[in-house]
């Protein structure tokens, strides 16, 4: 059927007209496929033309409405795309047809969004996942892809997922993330931000810890800009989400397996192939199996300053992951050696945590600087020390230096960056220090 053809019509209600409406329009489009650059709006001419022929009983404010729902159906993510274009939402969240929530300043919050069905779901998901060549079946029902501004996408269907489709976006920042929104945010000091920069300039090796959905993407994010620009950059991802600023950079995203079940190339594949590429730095989003030990020997064979995040709950906590990974390698190395290849990879654990207020912070600063026996040791350079706890929830502390010294204080001021005594004083040594 072509606008044309389209018929005068009563409907019963809003649903059938929608149902209508992209119908039409579909096969409009499917006849005549409009150029990217006047996509959006022919389709809006379409529709426009296409609910002239209806008898609609619409006001002005009714007409608008239903354009843009079937707009967003056409060319965006249905119900949500409103969700996805408010800057003030950080996490949208779809569990079946009737349930959508968002985070909002580190809060969920639910909303009055629902989808049609489980096939309308199902729709959206498809449109976000058929750009990157990525897709769901029952035998395959999890899928992770990223959307055309940066956002990341995680999707479940059944069987896996009891309630119905599930979508997961993790909204891509349009204002870029800088350390002094960081300082203001309260996410850590004017002392730690100078210290990591130090740190980063000078080739420390550091991992980045924390929970879900702490920040630690983001502080990758900043770390990786205090690069310096002569360097080569190899990033690798699950899904690209890092903004590498830098000239001489390259990004690597794995690939899933087909339909037939082959194909697939994993971050450990990427980490392998990474170092046949001139690297001066890898920068690994985040470690999750095998790949970790070939990150450590990376690290450990000429490519000082590389990065990469991990899952943990604290810096002693991100050791004892690291070894467990290292070891799904499917290498058969005694622990001991796993344990004295971390201690002489890792320089520095920054750990993020997203607090019970909803606020993201560095909560530790850590050095790993040697093995004790059998252990890898950790000394904290920073901390946050909590304080209590506000009348309106807010998390009451300050991030402070613990008056320890990293032992690699040496190896950064000879890479050109002066570490200020005043970085590492205590409360009590700044106090003294102003007294006299």
């Amino acid at each position: 059927m072509t606008l044309s053809q389209a018929k005068p019509f009563d409907f019963d209600d809003k649903l059938s007209l929608k149902e209508y409406l992209v119908d039409v329009v579909t096969q409009q489009i499917e006849a005549y496929p409009p150029s990217s650059k006047e996509y959006r709006q022919r389709i809006a001419d379409w529709v426009e033309r296409a609910l002239q022929g209806t008898d609609h009983g619409l006001d002005q404010a009714g007409r608008e409405r239903i354009v843009n729902e079937v707009l967003a159906d056409l060319v965006g993510y249905g119900p949500i795309q409103p969700l996805l274009e408010d800057p003030n939402i950080n996490e949208v969240m779809v569990v079946g047809p009737d349930q959508v929530y968002i985070e909002r300043d580190g809060r969920l919050v639910d909303t009055s969004v629902r989808f049609e069905d489980e096939a309308h779901v199902i729709r959206v998901i498809n449109r976000m996942l058929h750009p990157v060549g990525r897709q769901v079946s029952i035998d395959a029902p999890t899928a992770d892809a990223r959307l055309p501004d940066g956002s990341r996408v995680n999707v479940v269907i059944p069987p896996v997922s009891v309630e119905g489709p599930c979508i997961t976006v993790r909204k891509f920042l349009k204002s870029h993330l800088t350390v002094e929104k960081m300082i203001r945010h309260g996410s850590l000091n004017p002392n730690m931000a100078e210290f990591l920069k130090a740190c980063v300039a000078g080739r420390m090796n550091i991992i980045v810890s924390g929970n879900t959905s702490s920040g630690k993407t983001t502080l990758l994010n900043i770390l990786s800009g205090f690069i310096p620009g002569d360097q080569r950059i190899i990033a690798i991802e699950d899904a690209a989400e890092l903004q590498i600023q830098q000239k001489y950079s390259v990004s690597l995203e794995t690939k899933p397996p087909g339909v037939d079940g082959v194909g697939e190339i994993n971050t450990r594949d990427l980490v392998r192939n990474a170092l046949r590429m001139r690297p001066d730095r890898i920068i690994v989003g985040e470690v999750r199996t095998g790949e970790a030990l070939d990150m450590l020997q990376a690290m450990n064979t000429g490519h000082d300053g590389s990065m990469t995040t991990l899952h943990a709950n604290s810096p002693r906590d991100a050791i004892a992951r690291l070894e467990t990974i290292a070891l799904m390698g499917g290498v058969d190395i005694p622990i001991l050696s796993v344990r004295t290849q971390i201690a002489n990879a890792i320089d520095l654990i920054v750990h993020m945590d997203r607090l019970t207020d909803g606020s993201r912070k560095i909560i530790n600063i850590t050095e790993v600087p040697r093995m004790e026996g059998e252990l890898v040791t950790l000394v904290d350079i920073f901390r946050f020390e909590q304080t209590g706890v506000g009348p309106n929830g807010k998390i009451l502390g300050e991030l402070r230096a613990t008056g320890m010294r990293p032992t690699f204080s040496e190896r950064v001021e000879l890479a050109g960056f002066q570490l200020r005594p005043e970085l590492f004083m205590t409360q009590q040594d700044s106090q003294r220090l102003r007294r006299r």
